[in-house]
């Protein structure tokens, strides 16, 4: 089997062939590693091959792998990226380094108040998640109306406003993953050149999109960070009940 260190390395391989491809830099792509259901060891693991970005879908697992880990968490980035119930935003917003699954202002506006109860803490960096296949399935924003939800959001104190994140539908086709991939670039580009002279705009440098199987469009569309969890942990282990 191979390790965590060895896999790393392959995903990391992945990103510069597909950001040589795209003629960009392999720099412009950030790496997160997906750890949901995987034990805090497999993170520290992780860390020690050099990786420092990690993604949560669940507040519970993921504010109890932060305490488990916090003596690594000076070198850690904690980012939430699954959907956000009205009852898990505290543990969220006084945990974790990013939220990148805003979908709705009442969410922010709990993420914002309770950020702000710390003392001396940097805002909450934070994406809004945009439902670009329009799936009943999907949490996110329509891209209709991702434009007002992003300005409202840039407003809120204790947040700063970073970008889009986006799960296109799993599709085997590569010219449907381009597609999905190229709608949320256009609408990336969009707020950036509109909003130039808005102070809340001022960090929005977050394309977040691309995951195992699509990481290759993603980056030939855009994408500067790509959420990885199979191709660097393995086969995931079944959901906690």
């Amino acid at each position: 089997m191979r390790g965590i260190a060895v896999n790393l390395i392959q995903v990391r391989d992945r990103i510069e062939l597909a950001a040589l491809a795209a003629k960009r830099e392999p720099e412009e792509i950030q790496l997160m590693a997906v750890s949901k259901l995987f034990p805090a060891s497999a993170v520290e693991e992780a860390m020690h091959a050099g990786q420092t970005c990690f993604g949560e879908n669940y507040a519970q697992e993921g504010v109890e792998k932060i305490q488990e880990l916090e003596k690594l968490r000076p070198w850690l980035e904690w980012h939430f990226i699954g959907p956000l119930q009205s009852n898990k935003t505290k543990e969220v917003a006084h945990h974790f380094d990013w939220v990148e699954s805003i979908d709705r202002l009442k969410i922010a506006e709990r993420l914002s108040a309770q950020r702000l109860e710390l003392p001396e803490v940097l805002p909450l960096q934070v994406c809004v998640q945009v439902n670009v296949s329009n799936e009943e399935s999907k949490s996110g924003v329509l891209i209709e109306e991702a434009v007002g939800l992003c300005d409202a959001v840039a407003q809120l104190p204790g947040l700063t406003l970073r970008g889009l994140m986006a799960i296109p539908a799993p599709s085997t086709d590569p010219v449907e993953q381009r597609a999905a991939c190229a709608k949320m670039k256009a609408l990336f580009v969009e707020i950036q050149q509109s909003r130039l002279d808005d102070r809340g705009y001022a960090y929005f440098d977050t394309l977040s999109m691309g995951m195992s199987d699509d990481l290759e469009v993603a980056i030939a569309e855009g994408s500067t960070l790509v959420r990885i969890g199979t191709a660097i942990f393995g086969q995931r282990p079944t959901a906690k009940a």
